[in-house]
């Protein structure tokens, strides 16, 4: 496995891969895995392509990916990258996608363990009542993704600043 950087509007990320594809993308701030730093024809392509997403030129990743999780994160990961830049679903919706329509939760865990976000855009997932839940980048970066592909959400919207 080998890993490089790239500097993107959102801070460093590291990109992981196997001789098979893209395993892993992390956020600045996630623990990083010990392996070789270096890189590969997937590596090259992921941050051609994050970087041409990130300059407003590039909709749809075409990166060959090498995901490791259980059958049913897998069909959660593979239901988001059915929606489109600039749209989004809550997580019931994704549930019913996948014929499970009472595991909204159980899709906010495996959103949780989602390795290779923006490519599987898990960001582009909020909650029932339209605000923005969890992210591993943290709510900013979700919100800022979001935005950058045309859906803005007001800081008041996803962060109730209202006790009652």
């Amino acid at each position: 496995m080998l890993y490089d950087y790239l500097d993107t509007p959102i801070g460093k990320l590291t990109i992981y891969s196997s001789e098979n594809g893209i395993m892993r993308i992390d956020f600045p701030n996630d623990k990083h895995m010990k392996c070789d730093r270096g890189t590969n024809e997937f590596i090259d392509s992921c941050k051609k392509q994050l970087k041409l997403y990130f300059d407003g030129r590039l909709r749809e990743f075409k990166i060959k990916l090498d995901i490791k999780g259980t059958d049913f994160q897998k069909s959660v990961w593979k239901e988001l990258m059915k929606i489109p830049y600039g749209f989004y679903a809550t997580y019931g919706e994704i549930a019913k996608r996948i014929g499970k329509p009472n595991a909204s939760r159980a899709v906010g865990n495996a959103l949780n363990k989602n390795p290779i976000p923006i490519v599987i855009p898990c960001h582009r997932v909020i909650g029932s009542d339209m605000t923005l839940k969890g992210f591993g980048g943290g709510l900013n970066v979700k919100a800022f993704l979001l935005e950058h592909e045309g859906i803005v959400f007001k800081k008041d919207f996803y962060y109730n600043t209202n006790v009652n």
